[in-house]
């Protein structure tokens, strides 16, 4: 509490009353409590250490994103529940309620609006991308082990490069592209080892990573005006309706009447609506802690952190769901994540010396 503020009150006349002495007439005027102490709020993490608020920060980054891998695999493959669509796009359906609250009322980032027709389309446009790309993860974990997915899915920055070049004929650095030899030598030696290696579960998450290039490729094309770009969070605002809206017919096509079929399976076994609601939630809980990290740290300590989650989560599924490993598999997926670790030295060297 700041000491209080001093006031002398001055008489009218101050010689009629020359005995008095200032401190005979000093008022205390507390001073004017902070809107938080008024209204008794206190910004979350404001009793935190930075350090130790940008640890949990962290830490919840890894649980949300390896949780959400782990019950994933759980409902489509264990549990039964082989709805990857309609599991989607309730993923969806939940990053649009909770983005909503979370902006329009927890006022976590400015709200923004889309101001034209042609942005809406070019949203639109990766709003398809992101859908196929999550659509592709998801079905994957049908088939393939999540140590497995995580280890393909570390290749996204090689098809970034391949994606960048194409389409915007960007050219990076020798060193960089040498960086990536070793990114799909590892995924070689992992594929060539997987006990439980299944085709059509690696042809859709090679989609999936390839997708998740091709979307932060294209959204650097298409939000370069500066009016028209987004916060992440408000992009995942407009998104997320979207994708659902999206998902809602290839879902009933593809899947039947699920909606139908879950409430049914619900009667008999209320376990699979805290499942379903509890792995809605850690998706939404995935995007916000991707821009709390990158709000407390940088862009590339979250780059670091998903080579890191990647491992992390391998060896959890592996403990897990005792899915088999062999040194091969091992040793590939290792010298994946070497090959990313010197991608993203050689890249963040070739911007040093670029500027």
């Amino acid at each position: 509490m700041e000491e209080a503020q001093k006031w002398t009150r001055r008489m009218s006349n101050p010689r009629l009353d020359t005995a008095a002495t200032a401190d005979d007439h000093v008022l205390d005027i507390p001073t004017t409590p902070t809107a938080e102490v008024r209204n008794g709020i206190y910004t979350f993490g404001s009793h935190l250490t930075p350090n130790l608020l940008t640890a949990l920060i962290i830490a919840s980054w890894f649980m949300s994103n390896t949780g959400v891998l782990l019950l994933n695999k759980y409902l489509l493959s264990f549990y039964g529940y082989r709805y990857p669509i309609f599991l989607t796009m309730l993923h969806m359906l939940s990053c649009a309620s909770y983005s909503y609250i979370a902006i329009n009322f927890l006022e976590i980032v400015p709200k923004q609006h889309i101001l034209s027709k042609k942005q809406f389309f070019k949203i639109f446009a990766l709003c398809a991308i992101f859908c196929f790309s999550v659509v592709c993860g998801n079905t994957s974990l049908r088939y393939i082990p999540v140590s497995f997915n995580q280890a393909i899915g570390a290749t996204t920055p090689f098809f970034t490069a391949i994606f960048a070049f194409i389409i915007t004929c960007k050219k990076e650095s020798v060193k960089v592209y040498f960086a990536l030899l070793p990114v799909v030598f590892g995924i070689v030696l992992a594929t060539n080892s997987e006990p439980l290696f299944n085709l059509f579960g690696f042809l859709v998450c090679i989609g999936s990573t390839a997708g998740r290039a091709l979307k932060s490729v294209v959204q650097g094309i298409l939000l370069t005006n500066e009016a028209e770009k987004l916060h992440s969070m408000n992009l995942l605002l407009y998104i997320a309706p979207m994708a659902a809206l999206i998902l809602l017919p290839f879902s009933l096509y593809n899947e039947g009447n699920v909606a139908r079929i879950t409430l049914e399976k619900a009667r008999t076994d209320s376990f699979i609506i805290l499942l379903l609601i509890g792995n809605a939630t850690v998706a939404y809980l995935v995007n916000l802690t991707n821009f709390l990290v990158t709000k407390h740290t940088s862009a590339l300590t979250l780059q670091v952190l998903g080579n890191a989650k990647a491992a992390l989560a391998a060896f959890v599924s592996v403990m897990v769901f005792r899915n088999p490993v062999t040194m091969t598999g091992v040793t590939g997926f290792a010298v994946t994540i070497m090959g990313i670790v010197l991608y993203s030295e050689a890249k963040k060297r070739s911007k040093i010396t670029t500027y």
